[in-house]
């Protein structure tokens, strides 16, 4: 047959070969075994060989699964513990130690808050200054709660006793006009001012927090709360004033003695000795008056709008004669009944840190 363009297709000629397709030799199976194994392996029965093998096999793995199941069990257990305590109080549970511990942060680093911005106004003890006494165990009971200083941090001095013109202005940067404490400032300075007696903290650096050493002790300093935890008032006392200055009333000319009873007016040829309260300070803080005669008590109180009062005790700490408690600034005279010769140790009750010795001669 040709190709030629035009022409027929012309049958092949007899004995010829067709070209297309083209027959294939048969493929043979390559001479490999199915399997690799070894034929005492691929037997359907168990020699006792391989029988005793599997027994072993199937032992060992009953061992690994038990002791991974105790295992298991042994983790779960001391991890239970170690989140919740182990029983009968053997160990703290890792929550609480972790909330104990935040709260020593809290405390060390709001006793910071404190120095920086407080202590210039209520004493670095809280024994009060410029501002109202804030270590008093009655005022630390109740009185003083956080949500109570909370407030007064974030309104101001108005939120105590309404007074516009209050000194204290509002500290929280959530206040208006804001202050200069965030709100986790806020949250250490109320955990520094509600800090028990009971535990002692470390005095940080305030910008490294690392402790502070004393340079002529060597010794770390530290510090205690101001709340005695175990404080409980007494069942006839009365609740802390909402308004710090109502706790002292307006007061008059005459203050009750020890008895109860009102003083004496002064006596115009008694003695006069006067004692001055300035910068929340007496001065002078010695003075002397006459032995075993009454003597007029001349109360100068400078410090323009801070009560002060003047109270003296004998040597075993009673107190034998008080003022009554009045702002400055004024001045006012009491009527002193005649002292025994000695040494009188005089405070003020306001502002403990106010003290001075009177001495009758």
């Amino acid at each position: 047959m040709t190709d030629t363009p035009g022409s027929e297709p012309t049958a092949p000629e007899p004995g010829s070969e067709q070209r297309l397709p083209a027959t294939r030799p048969p493929a043979e199976v390559a001479p490999v075994e199915r399997f690799t194994s070894p034929p005492s392996i691929r037997a359907v029965e168990l020699s006792p060989e391989r029988a005793a093998q599997v027994v072993r096999q199937s032992s060992n793995a009953r061992w690994i699964g038990f002791l991974a199941t105790v295992i298991v069990i042994l983790f779960v257990a001391l991890y239970w513990f170690y989140e919740l305590g182990a029983p009968l109080g053997l160990t703290e549970p890792r929550l609480e130690a972790e909330i104990a511990a935040q709260q020593v942060t809290a405390v060390e680093r709001g006793y910071l808050v404190y120095e920086a911005n407080c202590a210039r106004c209520h004493g670095e003890q809280g024994e009060g200054g410029i501002g109202p006494v804030l270590n008093r165990q009655d005022k630390l009971f109740a009185h003083l709660n956080e949500n109570y200083i909370k407030n007064v941090l974030t309104v101001g001095g108005r939120y105590v006793c309404g007074d516009p013109k209050s000194l204290m202005l509002a500290w929280s940067d959530t206040g208006n006009p804001p202050g200069p404490l965030n709100y986790r400032q806020i949250e250490e300075l109320i955990a520094f001012l509600l800090a028990t007696n009971d535990t002692t903290y470390i005095v940080r650096d305030e910008h490294l927090l690392d402790p502070k050493v004393d340079p002529q002790t060597g010794e770390v300093l530290t510090f205690t709360g101001w709340r005695d935890p175990n404080y409980l008032p007494a069942p006839e006392a009365t609740p802390y004033p909402d308004c710090w200055k109502d706790e002292f009333g307006s007061g008059g000319s005459a203050s009750p003695g020890p008895s109860g009873a009102p003083a004496p007016s002064t006596d115009p040829s008694a003695e006069v000795v006067t004692i001055t309260a300035a910068s929340i300070a007496f001065n002078p803080t010695e003075v002397t008056a006459p032995a075993d005669a009454p003597f007029t008590l001349s109360f100068d109180n400078q410090d323009a709008g801070i009560p002060h009062d003047v109270q003296i005790k004998d040597a075993a700490g009673a107190v034998v004669f008080k003022t009554d408690v009045f702002p400055g600034a004024a001045k006012r005279d009491y009527s002193v009944p005649a002292l025994a010769a000695g040494a009188y140790p005089f405070a003020c009750s306001v502002h403990p840190n106010m003290t001075g010795t009177l001495t009758a001669q």
